[in-house]
């Protein structure tokens, strides 16, 4: 039974969560839920027990010295509470953690009961994948629903795609079944660079969350750390002749695919979100309201910076398959790190669909 007396009654609450692992490409979708717990100071109310999702051979607990004491994290997933404030106030339930090794129906039903005591209004799920997209444009978004009342009220997707899946296509269909409004929103990261972190990424899935639920996201240094990494890979790709000829390949396709888009829609939004922005926008007050909080720091962390040289792409391809996608949206943190992290599972996305396209 999940009993909430500590935490508040909620505004309009809307739930969003991130998944390190296989739907995290770069880091940027567990970066993206971080951003929002740090900026807006949340409080862990929750965490849900690790015995009962994790392997501990695959995401292994730590141990750290506090105050002379050892002590020991185990890989979870935590819920927190913010309170936004602003003329249109608007709660956020936070959740942050690692894809689960087992018992997923279970994992989904028991998220599903805490949004169900806070009266969450609409789940949101955030995941990243690799792709064929360059690093020079912007990133590509793409927000999918199982709701064809909500793609259509929305300007969503309606998700057809078959395949394997991971804990987002899982928790958005848990969503769905159980009445509650779920959104999936993907982020495309250059599969040439696809170590984390991606700023960049970041900074694009966030600026498509505010879209989506109506609220003005403190960016902090997020737009700088965006630009030098643009920067950054910019640079070593320029070092590597057949890199540079790679990625002008990718701008060409993509410039052609999207130019009809130039105009319309895409133009409105991004008009829209610089009125937010200058007008002082919503949800301008910080600050987190619950009041439990989990012993000890919380196991997960920001990835660290720090470059290295972009992948040399495959001679006489891009790296991806038209059909499957690319091979694996990001490496798991729990995994060895010098696993390459262009092995894993075969993407999800729609048979056929362009590769800036995404999954439930």
């Amino acid at each position: 039974m999940i009993e909430l007396e500590g935490v508040p009654e909620l505004i309009d609450p809307v739930m969003v969560a991130a998944f390190e692992g296989w739907n995290d490409a770069g880091d940027a979708a567990s970066t993206a839920v971080g951003h929002l717990d740090r900026e807006w100071k949340g409080e862990v109310f929750a965490a849900l027990d690790a015995e009962d999702y994790y392997d501990f051979q695959v995401n292994r607990p730590t141990v750290f010295l506090e105050g002379g004491l050892r002590k020991i994290t185990w890989p979870t997933t935590r819920l927190s509470v913010v309170r936004v404030g602003g003329e249109k106030p608007r709660d956020l339930v936070l959740v942050r953690g690692i894809e689960p090794s087992m018992r997923w129906r279970s994992f989904c039903n028991e998220l599903l009961g805490f949004a169900h005591e806070l009266g969450v209004e609409m789940v949101v799920i955030l995941g990243a994948l690799l792709g064929d997209t360059p690093h020079t444009r912007p990133v590509p978004v793409s927000g999918v629903t199982s709701d064809a009342d909500l793609a259509r009220t929305m300007d969503l997707e309606e998700t057809r795609y078959e395949g394997p899946t991971g804990i987002v296509g899982i928790l958005q269909e848990a969503c769905t079944h159980a009445g509650v409004p779920a959104v999936s929103l993907w982020a495309a990261v250059p599969h040439y660079v696809s170590q984390p972190p991606n700023p960049k990424a970041t900074l694009a899935l966030l600026n498509r969350l505010e879209d989506l639920i109506g609220l003005r996201i403190p960016l902090g240094e997020l737009s700088e750390d965006a630009r030098a990494w643009q920067l950054g890979v910019d640079q070593l790709a320029s070092e590597d002749s057949e890199v540079a000829e790679y990625v002008q390949s990718l701008e060409e396709a993509r410039d052609t695919a999207e130019l009809p888009e130039a105009s319309g829609e895409a133009i409105a939004r991004e008009f829209e979100r610089y009125l937010r922005r200058r007008d002082g926008g919503l949800g301008q007050a910080p600050g987190g309201h619950a009041t439990e909080s989990s012993d000890g720091p919380s196991f997960l962390r920001d990835a660290s910076g720090g470059r290295t040289r972009p992948q040399r792409p495959p001679r006489g391809g891009a790296g991806t398959d038209k059909d499957t996608g690319p091979s694996a949206p990001g490496q798991d943190r729990g995994q060895d790190q010098d696993q390459d992290q262009g092995q894993g599972p075969a993407q999800e996305r729609e048979q056929g669909d362009d590769d800036d396209s995404s999954e439930d």
